[in-house]
């Protein structure tokens, strides 16, 4: 019975042994939830998806991702305490923006401040932009749905951002866009190449056409012309190119600035022969922007265009 007893007592220690070996290694142990807390933990809740333009009826939770380090100090604070600069690049970068939530980082252990995060309404979707202590842009968050916090997807297939499949269902073909669209570019702006057109989620379109320089003009659902804005590109011959062959600089620098874009389009500018940059179209978090590259790759300048 002694032997029984003492071979019973050591097999438990072996299992809670293995339990707690399993319990050390996070991707076997964490349960579902624990992972979606262990994710909150580096996320701040935006609102809810209900709340964005052309999201139908989900009423899921919406979180800007890796807005700070597990165990830092978020703290609310409001527009009017931001600095100068921030206030600033939102205003140039998101015009006719709306102010949702801003947070300061803070160190846990020392209180030492070490950025912020701003959340606007930028053409009836959030935007959750990254600045440094000092008010310097770092980069646009990744948003995503409460559903899709874990693993590294950051979509679900009829979710908000389930243009993430890279499956371009957002585009639209030249020949498909409306009579009255096509009517309008016509009779306003006859001297323009229509070269791309996008769908938003709201059913909105843009139009991406080149008349010596880039343009991206705006229409409602119903065909009715909302804006246009020039991008940034300047004069010069342009070929339509894949993601494939831009240099290395430009996707590095996309990933860590627009953490999980989608690529939609890019165009190669020369000026007689010479190569002169790039213009990049993305989606980042359903807004699209128009970004431009030099001819090393460096960044020059992005646009949000809606």
């Amino acid at each position: 019975m002694k032997r029984y007893t003492t071979l019973k007592n050591a097999l438990l220690i072996v299992s809670l042994g293995i339990l707690t070996f399993s319990a050390c290694k996070k991707d076997n142990a964490l349960s579902l939830d624990d992972e979606l807390q262990f994710a909150k933990l580096e996320a701040i809740t935006i609102s809810s998806t209900s709340a964005v333009s052309g999201a139908g009826n989900a009423t899921d939770s919406l979180y800007a991702m890796d807005a700070c380090k597990k165990g830092n100090k978020k703290t609310r604070v409001e527009l009017s305490s931001l600095s100068a600069s921030i206030k600033n690049y939102l205003s140039a970068n998101y015009p006719g923006n709306t102010f949702l939530k801003a947070y300061q980082i803070a160190n846990q252990t020392t209180s030492v401040l070490e950025s912020y995060v701003v959340v606007v309404e930028f053409n009836g979707k959030p935007v959750a932009v990254k600045f440094d202590a000092g008010g310097s842009f770092i980069k646009v968050l990744e948003i995503r749905e409460g559903r899709n916090m874990k693993g590294k997807g950051g979509w679900h297939a009829g979710g908000l951002f389930d243009n993430r499949d890279g499956k371009h269902r957002d585009t639209l073909a030249i020949s498909a866009i409306p009579v009255a669209i096509k009517a309008y570019m016509l009779s306003t702006h006859p001297a323009d190449t229509l070269v791309h057109a996008l769908v938003n989620k709201d059913q909105s379109i843009i139009i991406i056409s080149r008349n010596i320089e880039f343009y991206a003009t705006s229409f409602t659902a119903s065909n009715v012309f909302i804006k246009r804005i020039q991008l940034p590109a300047g004069p010069a011959k342009v070929k339509s190119i894949e993601a494939s062959v831009l240099p290395s600089k430009i996707p590095t620098y996309l990933t860590s600035t627009y953490p999980n874009y989608v690529f939609k389009k890019a165009f190669e500018l020369k000026v007689n022969g010479a190569l002169k940059g790039y213009l990049v179209l993305i989606d980042a978090n359903l807004t699209k922007y128009a970004i431009h590259f030099d001819a090393s790759g460096q960044f020059t300048k992005a646009v949000p265009i809606r």
